[in-house]
Formats: C-alpha cells, structure tokens, sequence
C-alpha cells in the first residue's frame, strides 16, 4: 500500500509535523474582536447559542447543514456500480453532539462565527451521515485557523493581534455543550464527535464535564478521531479520562472509540504527533471494525471527489478501470480496505491496508496522504481519511451503543 501503485501524488502542500504542536497550541484560544459578528454574540463576548445561526446542525434549522446530498454509488471489486439512497432517521432516540476539525480558512489566528463553504463541506464529510441513527447538534465555534496553524512551517502570518488567552476554542464549545444540555438534552443518551482539533475539544469537555459526573450516565459513546486518548500500557481507562473505558464491543454504553490511521506500509515517523507514546502512557487504538480486536472490514463512505478541507489534492484517483463518471458526491468500495491496531514502537495506530483485485475494474489505489516539496508528508499519515474509510462502520457501531443504551434506560 506504501508503494507508488497504491499513492495519489496529486496534493497540496501541508505544513511538517515538527510545527504542528506549538501552531496548534497557538491556535485553539486565540481570537480577535474583530471576527465575530456582534449580533451573534452575548453582551459577555460569548456566542449566543439561543440564535440558530450559532450552530450548523441543530434539528429545528431551516438551513440545518446536515440535510445534504449523501447518495453513495457503491463499486463492487469488479467495477460494477449501483445507487445507494441516504435515508435519514425519522425520530431517532439518541443525539450527536459533534465538534469539527481545523477547517477554517479565514486569515486571522481564530475564525469567526460565520459558516463557509470549509465549515459546510466537512459536516458533508464527518458527521451528516450520523442522521441515520441520531438527531444531530454541530455547533460554531471560533476555532485556530488553518491560517495559524500553517505559519510555523512557513505559511503567512495571521493578521490581526494574538488575542488573550481563554476566549473563543474550547470556551465557545463548552457554552454549546451547557447550552444543548439546558434546552435540548432533556434526559436523552448522547454520543461526541470530533475529528483533529474538534477531537481535542471532545476530549477535554470529557475529561472536564463529564467524566465521574452526573451527566455520565447519559453518555452513549464517544468517537475521538486523528487526536490521542491516553492510557497506561494494556489498559482501557487511567489516562486521558478516569472512568471512561475504551469500546471493545459494538453495544458497550459508554465507552470511547478512538484512532489515529496510517497506511500499513507507511508506519508514523519518528516526526508524527500522531499515536506516540508520552508520559508513561500509550496511545488507544479501538478498531470499529473489529472492536473485540484484529483485523476488520470497515464499510467505507469515500469522496467522489476531493478530500478534507480541498487537502491532499482535488482529484481522487479514477475509481474505476477504466474511469466511468461517478454521479453521487460518495462512493462505497466494499472490501477495498482493511484495519487493524497495532502498536510499533512508541506508536500505536490504525493501519489501513488496501486489498488490491487486479483481475477487477475498481481501483487499487486509494487517495488521502499529504504531499510537501519532497513527497509525502508520512507524519500527517491519513488524517484527511480519518473518519471517510470507517464512516459506515461507525454509523452501525453507534446505532449498536444507542439501542443497548435505551435497553438500559427501560431496565431501569
């Protein structure tokens, strides 16, 4: 899967990982007054989540953007294709409460409250698909940009002033989350989402809200994606939360599913912030294909076209052989990849291995790695894939967790 037969070189350039740490740090709670509308926000200088424009997703939205487009085209190994409709839950019993990745473009230190074309598309990507087993709430937050995060490894400096500390990032996500629990909640289990940046959210509003708390009891699950939930060696709780253990079944209530994915031929270099070992603790890796452990089979919901945020090149290798237009904005490749954890050295990941079928007319290859002026970024591994290779799979897991989560709630 590392060789040339299994990479798209067509990407963008990506800023190296030795600059992630300190540009993502800079980014989480900088902000400037200038980038948040006025009418959006409190006399406080918080957003004001009572205002349906806060939030992307929220069930009474008229421009709620969840509702999209997800028709999938499903391409069989042999090449043959058909038509899978999206059909969205109609009164689902559970929420999903998710917080995105580092999407934003704008060209200050934080973004503001205003949704684009980067917000919209990565709701497509993520967490839209969750409607066929959750009503779903994706708050606004002014987040790092990618502006910020790209300055350290050479991208232009931010404008504006680095703002204080302590307003906007997890703040903004915290109000939400109080915000959702105070008039929407109302008794109802909940699963967290977050991708990257929205991944560390999840993480620390856990670790701060909700772990050995009341509000525990209501959690489902949790999905904590391209981030690093910690737990001491052979160990599912200890680290990161302290009574919130990592899923090893798919009806497990209240447990964490986590990973950070890298191709199996491309392990994470010494340089990856992704996966490593720190602080007498190991990164988790849960396999939802395979919860139990192993190698597993994820069902896959691909980009037609594209990948995360316009990154990693805007052409998808050709899906078929020979290439045949593609109608659906998602396709589905049943038995294209494999997954398993594994742990190499100081790393523990997500391999994701592509199972080639050179008799067939689907293709062997599969897009997501980061290329810089000299190749591929291997630290980054597939961060932009993340959540696309086992979206199916999380939707079954979740949808699993959530009816062994409402058994419980009636045997109480």
């Amino acid at each position: 899967m590392g060789g040339a037969a299994h990479l798209n070189r067509r990407a963008r350039r990506w800023p190296s990982a030795s600059g992630i740490a300190g540009a993502f740090a800079l980014a989480l709670a900088v902000w400037s007054p200038a980038m948040a509308q006025p009418s959006l926000l409190t006399p406080q200088g918080r957003p004001d989540y009572a205002n349906p424009a806060t939030w992307l997703c929220r069930p009474d939205l008229t421009d709620n953007r969840c509702k999209v487009d997800l028709d999938a085209t499903v391409i069989a190994p042999s090449g043959a294709m058909s038509i899978e409709k999206f059909a969205a839950a109609k009164a689902p019993k559970i929420d999903c409460f998710f917080v995105y990745p580092t999407v934003s473009k704008d060209p200050g230190w934080q973004s503001d409250l205003t949704p684009d074309d980067m917000e919209w598309d990565d709701i497509r990507i993520q967490f839209a698909r969750f409607g066929k087993v959750c009503r779903q709430f994706a708050p606004m937050y002014r987040q790092g940009t990618l502006t910020a995060l790209r300055y350290p490894s050479g991208g232009p400096k931010p404008v504006g002033e680095r703002p204080a500390p302590g307003v906007g990032g997890y703040n903004d996500v915290v109000d939400a989350w109080n915000w959702y629990l105070a008039h929407e909640n109302k008794g109802r289990g909940v699963v967290l989402i977050g991708h990257s940046q929205g991944a560390a959210m999840v993480e620390r509003l856990i670790a701060q809200e909700i772990d050995g708390k009341p509000v525990q009891k209501q959690l489902v699950s949790a999905v904590i994606l391209g981030s690093a939930v910690m737990v001491p060696p052979g160990q599912d709780v200890g680290g990161t939360f302290k009574s919130i253990r990592l899923c090893h079944a798919d009806d497990q209530v209240g447990c964490v599913i986590t990973y950070a994915s890298f191709r199996d031929r491309v392990p994470p270099p010494e340089s990856s912030r992704f996966g490593r070992a720190r602080d007498g603790l190991q990164a988790a890796c849960t396999n939802p294909a395979n919860l139990k452990g192993g190698s597993g089979a994820p069902e896959s919901y691909f980009l037609t076209k594209g990948f995360l945020n316009g990154s990693g090149g805007d052409a998808q290798p050709p899906w078929t052989r020979p290439a045949r237009p593609i109608s659906t904005p998602f396709v589905k490749t049943p038995g294209l990849v494999s997954t398993q954890c594994v742990t190499k050295g100081e790393f523990t990941y997500l391999a994701v291995h592509v199972n080639p079928n050179p008799k067939g007319h689907r293709t062997d290859e599969l897009g997501g790695q980061i290329l810089r002026h000299t190749g591929v970024d291997a630290s980054w591994g597939l961060h932009l894939i993340d959540v696309d290779h086992s979206m199916g799979t999380l939707n079954r897991v979740v949808a699993s967790q959530g009816a062994a989560y409402e058994r419980g709630v009636a045997a109480r």
